[in-house]
């Protein structure tokens, strides 16, 4: 499995680890209304918290693996960061997905941590540290939640299917009335739809079967490495919204539990197709 020179079992124990410790920085700064800086002009947050988290996480990992590479939504990556993806072992990590959340103290916001090898995801975590919700995969081992096997629910028809989205972190008006046209469409059709806050999270909710698909324009690839793995060891399918080949970097995910839930959320979505770094 992947390049024969790292051992994998070691790093998910080694992530598994620093993502209780890095877990323990949020629920401990969730109690109170965090201070925060906008990182793009709209409401794309960042907080100290997100800094120290990074640090913890790629710190740690640093000293067990020096010549690992990393993908991270902050800044602090330093030599090791890298914008485009290699063979090399590359840990792509969201250090608090779901940051508005936070800064109200509004309990739904993560840890997302994926590694990828030769291109391919092998590990995958996402841990909630407020509400005490581990969501793990590791390729080809099935994906857990708090230890417990999970799969998805298996839905094919739209009309009972749950449903996740956002309206992401942007306040241009194209852009809005995109998502919220996106919105009015599935809101016909479906049964249910929920906006949380956090992409990691509604991945992992298809993936526990709680929500039956999730679709968004504009992520990043630290917001979906891991729930792409937990969603896809739980049974379900990750594609582009197009209903073609998912690409982590294209900032694009649609999740279901079934081909065929997919498909039809793919024919009803008005497509956008976000720039590399376009917010």
């Amino acid at each position: 499995m992947g390049d024969s020179n790292v051992d994998l079992g070691k790093c998910f124990e080694i992530i598994n680890n620093l993502v209780t410790d890095a877990g323990r920085l949020i629920a401990q700064n969730n109690e109170t209304r965090q201070e925060f800086e906008c990182k793009s002009g709209d409401i794309d947050l960042v907080t100290q918290t997100d800094k120290d988290v990074e640090k913890l996480l790629m710190d740690g990992i640093r000293q067990q693996f020096p010549d690992h590479k990393f993908i991270g939504e902050e800044e602090s990556s330093g030599d090791s960061g890298v914008n485009k993806l290699t063979d090399a072992p590359t840990w792509i990590i969201d250090p608090v997905d779901g940051t508005m959340n936070f800064v109200h103290a509004f309990p739904h916001s993560c840890i997302s941590v994926g590694l990828k090898v030769n291109k391919v995801t092998e590990i995958g975590i996402v841990y909630n540290p407020i509400l005490e919700q581990r969501f793990t995969a590791r390729r080809g081992q099935g994906a857990y939640y708090n230890g417990r096997r999970v799969q998805v629910s298996g839905q094919k028809e739209l009309g009972k299917a749950l449903v996740t989205s956002e309206f992401g972190t942007t306040r241009d008006r194209n852009k809005m009335k995109l998502v919220n046209e996106n919105f009015g469409i599935m809101a016909e059709h479906v049964h249910g739809l929920r906006a949380l806050g956090s992409a990691a999270l509604n991945m992992c909710m298809v993936a526990l079967g709680a929500a039956d698909a999730n679709y968004e324009f504009g992520i990043h690839a630290w917001d979906v490495c891991a729930g792409d793995l937990i969603v896809r060891e739980a049974g379900g399918v990750v594609v582009d919204p197009s209903g073609g080949k998912f690409d982590i970097m294209s900032r694009r995910v649609l999740a279901a539990s079934s081909p065929q839930l997919a498909h039809e959320i793919s024919l009803l979505l008005i497509q956008c197709y976000p720039q590399p770094r376009d917010d």
